[in-house]
């Protein structure tokens, strides 16, 4: 026998017995159709220069993660590690600035980052990237922030945490930036090769270095909340004020950046149950000047990115599971001979769309019937030898019909 290959490392399967993805997918398009947001799928690579020129090379994206290789004819390709960009990308090359703003779209689709392997940390994982182009109404930002904490309401997850902060816009940060750079030269003991590399490019990553001592020492650092021009600092009490007439609590957060050069403006992250480096299990803000990177018109935009492993931890930890998804019908058969008689019944059953299934494995009539409890199917009909259906149905008497009609 040839060896049996594996998943690569860092990746996973998702079978159709996981009951809790599925549900979590269903649900996130439920909600996003409720919400106006509608649908898009961009490639699963880009080039290189897309990431590279929106992320910024002093991010952890560029600088450590991305999968970059180049194709046969010598083009620098990356697989996707975030889902902003491509979607702002194709905004771009598909005149949506032309359609009613803003446009509301969202993709579920895996992204890929290198790192090391964990639970809930994968190369490949699934990321839910939600995004609302065209309009900087603070209103937008906050229902983006209501979407995913109504999102965990419906799955159920109750422990988490929103934090909050603006990092001001092209007006209020280069004057911001040069006072942590004159704090970071009044401290050289904290600058060390990743504190010197994020400075040369966009000194307020350093916020996003994980190092926990560095961290601690940013606690005295100037915050940027200290100097947000009016505007911008209007718009961050514009987006409390409609998160609180939402109901939806906050945690304001100084030295919340995030880790990519476009956000400006309202930054956020759900922080969940997890205490690891699985905590945060959503994270985005506002990239007002992305468009234009990417070669558009200068349109704001807000959105966020929400790992489906990370969530899935969440629900698992609050003790939730759906109950797996349950057939209409299932219909077993006495003698394999009868079944080209019933298939235009099943056929018109699913086409009015109840779910139908039957036995494809030779069963005996036991095996047919127990393979039709695991199913929880509703109602059962077995097909019989004398030309009659037998119709059971829980918590009903069984009952025999002559037609399918009848069922």
């Amino acid at each position: 026998m040839s060896p049996a290959f594996q998943a690569p490392r860092g990746t996973h399967d998702v079978l159709p017995g996981d009951h809790l993805w599925w549900h979590v997918v269903r649900t996130i398009e439920e909600q996003a159709a409720q919400y106006g947001w509608r649908r898009i799928q961009t490639p699963g690579f880009e080039e290189t220069a897309l990431f590279q020129r929106t992320s910024g090379e002093a991010s952890d994206v560029v600088h450590k993660e991305m999968y970059t290789f180049e194709d046969r004819s010598g083009r620098s390709l990356t697989l996707r590690p975030e889902g902003t960009a491509p979607i702002a990308r194709a905004y771009v090359q598909h005149g949506l600035a032309q359609e009613p703003q803003p446009v509301k779209a969202y993709t579920i689709a895996p992204m890929y980052r290198y790192g090391r392997p964990g639970r809930g940390r994968y190369r490949e994982h699934w990321q839910l990237s939600l995004e609302a182009i065209g309009s900087a109404d603070p209103a937008i930002d906050a229902e983006v922030l209501q979407f995913y904490a109504e999102l965990l309401r419906r799955l159920g997850v109750s422990v988490w945490e929103l934090h909050l902060n603006s990092i001001g816009d092209g007006n209020c940060r280069p004057q911001y930036a040069a006072r942590l750079n004159e704090w970071l030269d009044a401290h050289p003991e904290l600058v060390d090769e990743e504190v010197a590399h994020k400075r040369l490019t966009s000194v307020l990553q350093v916020f996003d270095i994980k190092n926990e001592q560095l961290r601690a020492a940013l606690d005295d650092a100037p915050k940027i909340g200290e100097s947000l021009c009016d505007a911008c600092r209007e718009h961050f009490e514009q987006v409390q004020a409609y998160l609180r007439a939402y109901g939806v609590p906050y945690v304001l957060d100084p030295t919340l950046v995030r880790g990519l050069d476009y956000y400006s403006r309202t930054t956020f992250e759900f922080v969940g149950p997890e205490e690891n480096v699985n905590s945060t299990i959503c994270g985005g803000g506002r990239y007002d000047g992305l468009v234009e990177a990417v070669g558009g018109p200068a349109v704001p935009g807000i959105g966020f990115g929400a790992g489906l492993e990370r969530l899935q931890l969440a629900i698992e930890r609050e003790g939730t599971q759906p109950a797996a998804p349950a057939l209409d019908v299932f219909v077993a058969f006495e003698d394999e001979a009868l079944r080209p008689a019933v298939l235009p019944a099943i056929a018109r059953w699913r086409s009015e769309g109840r779910s139908v299934d039957t036995d494809y494995a030779g069963r005996s009539m036991k095996g047919q019937l127990t393979q039709a409890q695991r199913s929880g199917a509703a109602t059962i009909v077995v097909a019989r030898s004398d030309g009659t259906f037998q119709v059971r149905r829980r918590g009903e008497e069984d009952r025999i019909v002559q037609e399918l009609d009848a069922v």
